[in-house]
């Protein structure tokens, strides 16, 4: 755990520094405000004790500052001379705590403890939500600038959306990018993988089941509509879905009321469809196996997603992300890729798309050099 002191008592920064250290905690110290800003925006630190009444620059406009520039280091603002209205406004202002001269070693303990649990579980939500719907559409080509444009005229309705487009190519990332930026973000979002539920589960999966409906029901389960009720539903590979299946999807859509397994009840739903496939669906209408009244429930928007392939130009891009994804999940330093690596990289054929070059990227970091040179690429890729 790394602190920063910030106080023009020489006396006050020091006896500070000594009992953290005391308690294995790494410490640094600035003289004034203008100086603990720098650092604050150089290091980064776990908790910031800062002093308010220091030459150049305050204790409150360092705060000031730091909450302006983002900085997200709790801030703790310590003063000997300051009443209640004081410490009130700089807890306002962002500060994690305020704490009076002369301190008490325990209360300074105890408030560094806290902040530092604080700052982790922000940095924990953060990662989970970011993993849960924060990946980022990474790409400045023309296609990717298209399919953001379209992600924001279609997402604020509630239109259906088929997204169509190769295995491997991010079809599930804009799902959630739609999901984001719609009236319904707050409300759930339910991901349904058409492809691996057997045909036997899938009206259980979709419309839930009753108690004893089936020998293994020995309970009530809410299906995968009746979960996203108020929200989203994302039918990913729904061009492997069962005509029965689809049947009884249509009926929701139409009438917004579906009945469980085993049960006599229906029940009313609110939810938003968006559905993905790898497959050409009028080719499968053509033969037999798509319903064409389903298709035309989902089509009212159609994003088709580009093969890797077909926008190479953000190949360089999409592996500086996943770079700094990988170093950063393992703990580890940023890797560079020489230019001769990524020309390589970038010529080759993708067919795995997305999907496909993360795979590449992270075999790459395991097994290549530092930096990551054309022979590490010719090696363990080509």
């Amino acid at each position: 755990m790394k602190v920063l002191i910030v106080d023009d008592e020489r006396a006050i920064r020091y006896s500070l520094k000594e009992i953290l250290e005391m308690e294995n905690y790494e410490v640094e110290t600035a003289e004034n405000g203008l100086e603990g800003l720098q650092k604050a925006g150089k290091e980064k630190f776990d908790a910031i004790f800062c002093d308010i009444k220091m030459p150049e620059m305050d204790g409150t406009e360092m705060l000031s500052k730091i909450i302006e520039e983002g900085i997200e280091t709790p801030v703790v603002m310590i003063s000997g001379h300051a009443d209640i209205t004081t410490a009130v406004e700089c807890i306002k202002k962002g500060a994690f705590d305020f704490i009076e001269k002369p301190l008490d070693l325990n209360r300074i303990l105890i408030t560094l403890k806290n902040a530092t649990d604080k700052a982790n579980l922000v940095t924990q939500t953060k990662i989970l939500k970011k993993k849960i719907y924060g990946r980022e559409m990474i790409g400045e080509s023309e296609s990717m600038g298209h399919i953001r444009q379209m992600i924001e005229k279609v997402a604020p309705t509630g239109a259906s959306v088929l997204i169509t487009g190769p295995n491997g190519s991010g079809k599930e990332l804009v799902a959630q990018s739609i999901y984001q930026l719609s009236d319904r973000s707050m409300m759930p979002f339910v991901e349904v993988n058409c492809a691996a539920i057997p045909s036997e589960l899938i009206d259980s999966e979709l419309f839930g089941h009753k108690k004893g409906s089936f020998t293994s029901a020995i309970r009530d389960h809410k299906g995968k509509f009746e979960q996203a009720d108020g929200g989203t539903i994302f039918l990913d590979e729904i061009g492997d879905m069962s005509l029965a299946a689809q049947a009884k999807v249509l009926r929701v859509l139409q009438e917004k009321k579906l009945t469980p397994v085993g049960g006599d009840k229906e029940i009313t739903v609110d939810v938003r469809v968006i559905a993905a496939t790898n497959k050409n669906l009028q080719e499968e209408i053509a033969a037999g196996n798509f319903r064409e009244d389903l298709y035309h429930r989902l089509s009212v928007i159609v994003l088709k997603v580009p093969a890797l392939d077909q926008r190479k130009e953000d190949i360089p891009l999409l592996v500086k992300h996943f770079t700094e994804q990988i170093c950063a999940e393992n703990g580890k330093p940023v890797r560079e890729f020489q230019k001769e690596a990524m020309a390589l990289l970038t010529g080759r054929s993708w067919p795995g798309n997305i999907r496909e070059l993360r795979n590449v990227v992270e075999r790459l970091l395991i097994l290549g050099g530092s930096p990551i040179t054309a022979q590490d690429v010719q090696d363990y890729v080509m």
